[in-house]
């Protein structure tokens, strides 16, 4: 999708840049964009409400813009609202809490709504589950999903979904960043229930957090955005951030990645490396692409699709995979009945077969074959 809109990418680069810095833009350059097209890239990146701020600000009124910006800022007022009901709850009940991601960033922003997001997150004492729970009922919100990964979700018409994590990262896929983050509540501040990170700890964290998404299935420009905005608005102590990125193996990723962010909505030149993560970035969008997990799978099965095919066909029986590890939720049958399990993989692939996401994986594998 990247290199079809890329004069749409570039021209949402330029507007959110322009919002970013509360600029004007060119008023020529904007009336010479395809709108529409770059709301359907924006939309991509979850970036509309963004692209909107810098588009009214030149003048320019479009519709479809106009109404995301709108629904962005009444999903945070009526979330933020929601949040303070749930802190006092959780202050009341003596459970300590922190908000994460978006329920922070949102107000590091120069606009309030030009940060977009599906959901808040929230940290808490995880020893606590069955309280909170009660607590987010009371509250009116009801339990999506709870006790089956490290985070529980709650939702609540009309738009409300909070994540409420037991911890923040789960065992077996990113080790590193599970043992680094395993007894996170030492590494908190705050007298009172609700705790936060130092500006140092909410940087690598949410560092780390893009890092997972990047590695997975890819992560988009919002989030570069958000590493960007971090940096302008707190002065680290960068000497810190390199020996604790170290040690959850992110130093690599952490460095290219901030010089790319600061670099990109600024107009600086980028370096060969930085373009090649930028490309990735746009390729994915804000959630990932099946594309880019293909890719990445790929590159890590040295004898090619014969090995990649058979590795994503023994993954459910693979202890690390989410699949296993999610059996009560995702395969309840074969949890209840273990015996059941060597006939997993084949129930899978009848399942992905059915819904139509075996045949898009098998061209997301070709295609990525034809790439290498």
């Amino acid at each position: 999708m990247a290199k079809e809109y890329q004069a749409e990418l570039d021209d949402l680069i330029y507007l959110v840049s322009c919002a970013l810095k509360e600029s004007v833009p060119d008023r020529s350059r904007v009336e010479a964009m395809d709108l529409a097209a770059l709301y359907t890239v924006a939309d991509r990146h979850m970036l509309t409400a963004a692209a909107a701020f810098a588009l009214e600000s030149a003048g320019i009124h479009e519709p479809a813009f106009t109404q995301a910006k709108a629904k962005a800022m009444r999903k945070i007022a009526l979330m933020d609202n929601d949040m303070s009901a749930i802190f006092a709850e959780l202050d009341a009940a003596g459970i300590w809490h922190m908000p994460l991601k978006g329920a922070v960033l949102k107000d590091y922003y120069p606009q309030f709504g030009m940060r977009q997001m599906s959901d808040y997150d929230i940290l808490f004492d995880a020893g606590r589950a069955d309280d909170v729970r009660a607590i987010m009922k009371g509250l009116g919100f009801r339990a999506e999903e709870f006790d089956i990964v490290h985070h529980d979700v709650y939702f609540k018409e009309p738009v409300s979904n909070f994540e409420m994590h037991r911890q923040l990262f789960g065992p077996g896929l990113h080790e590193k960043l599970y043992e680094y983050y395993r007894d996170v509540e030492n590494r908190l501040l705050g007298g009172g229930y609700e705790k936060h990170f130092s500006p140092e700890d909410f940087y690598l964290y949410l560092t780390a957090h893009e890092y997972k998404h990047y590695m997975d299935k890819g992560t988009g420009l919002r989030s570069l955005l958000d590493t960007c905005v971090v940096l302008q608005k707190e002065e680290l102590d960068m000497a810190f951030v390199t020996r604790e990125a170290e040690k959850l193996g992110i130093a690599e990723f952490e460095a290219v990645n901030r010089s790319l962010a600061l670099r990109l909505f600024s107009g600086g030149e980028l370096t060969a490396q930085e373009k090649e993560t930028l490309q990735s970035m746009l390729d994915a969008g804000v959630y990932g692409s099946r594309d880019f997990a293909v890719q990445r799978r790929l590159s890590h099965s040295r004898s090619g699709k014969l090995r990649y095919a058979l590795e994503r066909f023994l993954e459910p029986l693979n202890k690390n995979s989410w699949n296993y590890r999610n059996l009560s939720y995702e395969f309840p049958l074969f949890y209840r009945y273990k015996i059941l399990l060597p006939l997993l993989p084949f129930y899978r692939v009848f399942l992905r077969l059915a819904s139509g996401r075996l045949k898009a994986e098998l061209e997301a594998l070709k295609k990525a074959e034809k790439e290498r």
